[in-house]
């Protein structure tokens, strides 16, 4: 039986997502702009969508329009938001850790003449409050900052920076790319001083291709996609009524069980760690396993941390002496499915903008993988992973070159 720990990547959907999804493709096909009755059932899955997701943020539901995904929602976020404000100035504000939906849309920017200030970050991986206030300014016209970082798990303190941003200058566009939060977390954008908040579907037991943008009312923001003036002008093209059904089934039934799941992948989370910690330590005292400890390193680094100050799901873990992809391929000999880092930039290998953010020691930075639970993972499993993991380290290390 096969075992599956890349949910950051994207989840399985749901039945009852999959369920709604083929109800509106077999009975309420209609082109949500036609005026006829088959159109105006299809453009009801979209109010109610609006609604739903809504409730889960508690604004209103004319704030929330719908995306390809969430690539789409951060292109439309950033690059809308800079261009509409861009007479008040063009100093922009992110982290060194944002995910290539973020980061790459900001050095087409720089490459428009705007000033993108990139922040750092410690080394759990997570931007100082103190760091932001120095840094922003009355010229800055758009802050933006992810609230979990898909790659370790890294929760960013978004409420005292969008309190901070707005202090400094009200008018500022706050941004928080919400992508590996949402379903998991309560998160209130009027609380949080947050204007734009996006979200992709496929992280949440919803269907791939689908996602939303929060825009809160009166926010400067320009669309990027022109063409048939739907969703108020804001994103033209043809609705993609299935996937926004299931988004919403997918957004419901997350919120539903909220605290169910998220206790859930917590226990597994810390559990992992505190075992991947114990098996460090049963094989640093072997000397036949790993060669380098002289130098006072350790066969087993966890780079995500435990309980509310990492994410829920997400585990980073850097073998020494053995490569991510390599590690990778033998738990999938094992039908153990993990990702060498993130799996959204590309399928090719790339050292982590991220760990090097964090100062994550150059001999593991090709040697991380990441662990990312859903809310139907187990212990049984999580034990089978650790007990291929001990098997295999010993193994793989020997092939390392030196």
């Amino acid at each position: 039986m096969s075992i599956y720990f890349d949910n950051a990547a994207t989840t399985k959907t749901s039945e009852s997502v999959r369920e709604v999804m083929q109800k509106v493709m077999d009975e309420d096909f209609g082109n949500p702009s036609s005026l006829h009755i088959v159109g105006v059932n299809a453009e009801k899955y979209i109010k109610n969508a609006q609604e739903v997701i809504a409730e889960t943020l508690k604004v209103e539901p004319k704030e929330i329009y719908f995306t390809s995904g969430g690539t789409e929602a951060n292109n439309m976020a950033i690059i809308g938001a800079a261009m509409a404000n861009k007479r008040s100035g063009k100093k922009i504000i992110t982290t060194q850790v944002e995910h290539p939906s973020v980061a790459s849309p900001m050095k087409y920017l720089e490459e428009q003449g705007f000033e993108v200030v990139y922040l750092p970050v410690d080394e759990n991986g997570v931007v100082s409050k103190e760091t932001f206030e120095r840094k922003m300014d009355e010229d800055t016209i758009l802050v933006s900052i992810m609230h979990v970082n898909n790659e370790v798990g890294a929760v960013m303190p978004i409420e005292e920076i969008g309190k901070i941003a707005k202090s400094i200058n009200p008018s500022v566009v706050y941004h928080v790319d919400a992508i590996q939060s949402y379903g998991k977390y309560e998160i209130r954008p009027k609380k949080c001083n947050i204007d734009l908040l996006t979200v992709s579907g496929h992280k949440i037991h919803g269907p791939k291709g689908v996602g939303f943008i929060y825009i809160r009312k009166g926010t400067k923001i320009n669309p990027i996609l022109l063409g048939g003036g739907q969703q108020l002008g804001m994103r033209s093209g043809t609705e993609n009524v299935p996937g926004i059904a299931g988004l919403a089934k997918a957004a419901q039934e997350a919120y539903d069980g909220l605290n169910s799941y998220v206790n859930q992948m917590v226990n597994l989370k810390d559990y992992m760690i505190d075992s991947l910690n114990a098996m460090g330590e049963r094989l640093d005292k072997d000397g036949d396993v790993m060669e380098t400890l002289v130098n006072g390193n350790h066969t087993i680094t966890v780079n995500s941390q435990k309980g509310s100050d990492g994410a829920p799901h997400i585990v980073s873990v850097s073998f020494r002496n053995v490569g991510s992809e390599v590690m990778l391929h033998a738990l999938e000999d094992k039908e153990i499915y993990i990702s060498a880092g993130s799996a959204c930039s590309s399928n090719k290998p790339a050292v982590s903008e991220t760990l090097k953010a964090m100062n994550v020691d150059k001999g593991l930075l090709k040697s991380t993988v990441r662990f990312s639970f859903n809310r139907n993972n187990t212990k049984e499993e999580v034990d089978e992973a650790l007990k291929a993991i001990e098997e295999l380290i010993p193994l793989l290390s020997k092939f390392v070159r030196r």
